[in-house]
């Protein structure tokens, strides 16, 4: 009785993942950076971000979208990312609401989930890339 999906529906589920979450922490990173002249933290935050994109994330997404690549179909939709990523996803999340939780959400904490998000938003591109690939074939 496991949830098992094609090869394909992994290949949505990578990048949608990081596509809605990029989104969301984007959005919250907005509003706590609030409005005025402060929204230079956005910019800074996109160019924070596009670097980790290119030098952490992309690589990240290389790898999934090969292991996803390697597996058969039928696969448990859990595996759309390795069990080290999905740590590496806890590990997130319990940093998000500890810092939530030790300091007022603001401009610092408004950008870094800025950067964040907008590098998990840029870095869905390969995953995106590979989902269109499988569908043309």
């Amino acid at each position: 009785m496991k949830p098992g999906v094609s090869r394909a529906a992994h290949l949505f589920a990578a990048p949608f993942i990081w596509t809605v979450v990029g989104a969301v922490l984007m959005l919250r990173g907005w509003i706590w950076i609030g409005p005025g002249t402060a929204h230079w933290f956005v910019l800074l935050a996109l160019v924070l971000g596009t670097f980790k994109s290119l030098l952490v994330l992309d690589k990240a997404a290389r790898r999934t979208i090969h292991r996803i690549n390697g597996m058969e179909d039928g696969t448990c939709i859990g595996a759309v990312y390795s069990w080290k990523m999905w740590l590496l996803v806890g590990l997130m999340m319990a940093s998000g609401i500890t810092l939530r939780h030790l300091f007022h959400p603001g401009i610092v904490i408004g950008t870094l989930y800025m950067t964040i998000g907008w590098a998990l938003f840029l870095s869905s591109r390969y995953g995106w890339s590979a989902w269109l690939h499988r569908l043309r074939q």
